[in-house]
């Protein structure tokens, strides 16, 4: 793990806020020269730190105005079951997320991103129901979203105790 001090925080704090800030406004914002602040970004981009920078987009104005956790169940637990699961989900663009999970009855969690309930209907009976060893479907729908966080909390301690 790359050891990070108060400086390569606060450039993370600032790109999680805005990731088209110009190299110039980043420096100035922690408190660099443009060179040694770029040098940093680089070298937590090539650490995997900073894994890719996205636009964020607004699902509802796209008109996906549904969003299901949907939590599946295999047929067999098997190596080979579930890496065809897993690539056969990964063409499925309402598919936002995918987690193997444990201590629920399902094996995999989804979150999966749609129109509307007929959308997801046709999604849910139309492609992921009939992917090779699905054996059960759970859906939970959000009423309202009460956090909704892109930044991962990068000022905290590593040893909680001290």
């Amino acid at each position: 793990m790359l050891e990070l001090d108060r400086i390569d925080r606060n450039i993370l704090e600032q790109l999680q806020l805005n990731a088209r800030i110009t190299n110039l406004e980043l420096a100035d914002k922690v408190g660099l020269s443009a060179t040694p602040c770029l040098r940093r970004v680089k070298r937590l981009e090539d650490s995997g730190v900073i894994d890719r920078h996205v636009t964020l987009l607004n699902a509802e104005a796209l008109g996906l105005g549904l969003t299901a956790y949907v939590g599946i169940s295999m047929d067999r637990h098997t190596p080979d079951r579930f890496e065809a699961f897993e690539k056969a989900i990964t063409i499925l663009p309402e598919i936002l997320e995918c987690s193997i999970v444990t201590g629920q009855q399902a094996d995999f969690l989804l979150k999966v991103v749609v129109r509307d309930m007929q959308h997801y209907e046709q999604f849910l009976l139309g492609r992921l129901a009939k992917l090779e060893g699905v054996a059960g479907v759970h859906s939970s729908f959000v009423l309202r979203k009460i956090v909704a966080k892109t930044q991962l909390p990068v000022d905290m301690p590593l040893n909680p105790r001290g």
